[in-house]
């Protein structure tokens, strides 16, 4: 039994939005997540004739990563509460295939931003099918990266493990990406976080747009991991890459400003899609509660099983208000980055725990891979640690408050 979207004021466009990203999940991406989950071995999920790829096919034919396709004449304040029910939407399908069809789009905001009519046209266009990824996480740092109010990210004793040297009218980038980079081995493209100035820590860094056909790129195999299987992720390794100077978009001037713009966006985000995680385990959950005899009755008749399930429904509905409200918030005002971290810590937290409350309500079913709600536990649980791990995410939130 679907829960009730209580959102006040959808207009029929937006509803329409909403159905349109509901039906792609349940038809599309929940059955391609099963599947590439159950495999055993993680190059698999990326292999030739794969359901991820008529995952990103349908995606691109519906428009859902542009909302100027799908969108109409949204205003502002409609676009982005549209992009924060996607979003749920597409995690409620299945949260590792949202992070890859999310962050697919990244180089596209880079370009943009950039405002060099060169780079927009070759990396930014609607009509652009490049795969991106965010390539930031490396095999000594990891969390520490995007924690730009704590004292480490000016510390030059930190030594980050991709360099991109100046080398006349080009960059010579050398290093690697760790195994988290989401998209890792199946980009065309890389957002690229590296470092410019060693001297500076951290600070000193900046973003270049990588093509990962260039000479000198190579790859990693898939990441094996417990949860979010759906989702490739693998290292990337830079040796002796020269890309144009054009091509840093952003220099070491504007990179901790960068950063933590990206980490608003970007937990902003994931809050909104596990919330999506968290609905799903709950009617999956209130659907078994309702089929499910035990003692003569379903088991819905059981006070504990109704009071754990009023629990659960509470948390997912709190968790569902803030983080529409703080995308909604951060979308069309100057963006707070505590309180996308709260959103991203709350509604992750609360994924996991509703999710581990329908392991409970279906007992030893739970457990069993014939049940859903042990993959979507598995897919919570990693959503704790990605895009910043909660206790780290954490401190640079309080620095702010």
């Amino acid at each position: 039994m679907p829960l009730v979207d209580i959102e006040v004021g959808l207009d029929e466009s937006e509803r329409a939005i909403q159905d349109t990203a509901h039906k792609f999940a349940e038809e599309v991406l929940r059955p391609a997540g099963r599947e590439l989950d159950q495999l055993a071995d993680p190059s698999a999920v990326s292999a030739a004739g794969s359901p991820l790829w008529k995952v990103f096919e349908k995606h691109r034919e519906l428009g859902l990563a542009e909302l100027d396709t799908v969108g109409g004449d949204l205003s502002p304040v409609q676009r982005a509460r549209v992009r924060a029910i996607l979003n749920e939407e597409l995690g409620w399908g299945d949260s590792g295939l949202a992070i890859s069809l999310g962050v697919a789009g990244f180089h596209r905001l880079f370009a943009q931003m950039s405002g060099r009519p060169a780079l927009i046209e070759r990396f930014g266009g609607a009509d652009n099918v490049d795969i991106g990824c965010w390539a930031v996480t490396e095999p000594d740092h990891g969390s520490d990266t995007l924690a730009v109010t704590e004292p480490h990210f000016r510390s030059p004793e930190l030594r980050a493990n991709c360099i991109a040297t100046p080398d006349g009218d080009a960059y010579v980038i050398r290093g690697q990406k760790s195994a988290w980079v989401s998209n890792g081995t199946i980009a065309t493209v890389a957002a690229l976080f590296c470092t410019i100035d060693p001297a500076e820590g951290f600070k000193g860094g900046g973003v270049c747009l990588v093509p990962l056909d260039l000479p000198g790129v190579s790859r990693g195999k898939p990441l094996d991991k417990l949860g979010q299987r759906a989702l490739n992720q693998g290292e990337i390794f830079f040796d002796d890459v020269r890309v144009p100077a054009d091509y840093m978009v952003i220099g070491k001037e504007a990179y901790a400003t960068v950063v933590e713009t990206v980490l608003t966006m970007a937990n902003a985000a994931m809050g909104t899609i596990f919330v999506g995680v968290a609905r799903a385990a709950l009617e999956h959950a209130i659907d078994y509660a309702k089929q499910r005899v035990q003692g003569g009755v379903p088991i819905f008749e059981h006070q504990s099983v109704k009071a754990r399930l009023f629990r659960m429904f509470a948390q997912v509905e709190a968790a569902r208000s803030l983080a529409r409200r703080v995308l909604s918030y951060n979308s069309t005002s100057p963006p707070l980055v505590q309180y996308s971290i709260a959103s991203k810590v709350f509604c992750t937290n609360t994924a996991f725990e509703v999710a581990s409350g329908a392991v409970q309500t279906l007992g030893g079913n739970g457990l069993s891979r014939e049940y859903p709600v042990e993959k979507l536990l598995r897919d919570a649980r990693a959503s704790m640690i990605e895009d910043g791990c909660n206790d780290l995410l954490s401190l640079v939130g309080a620095s702010k408050l």
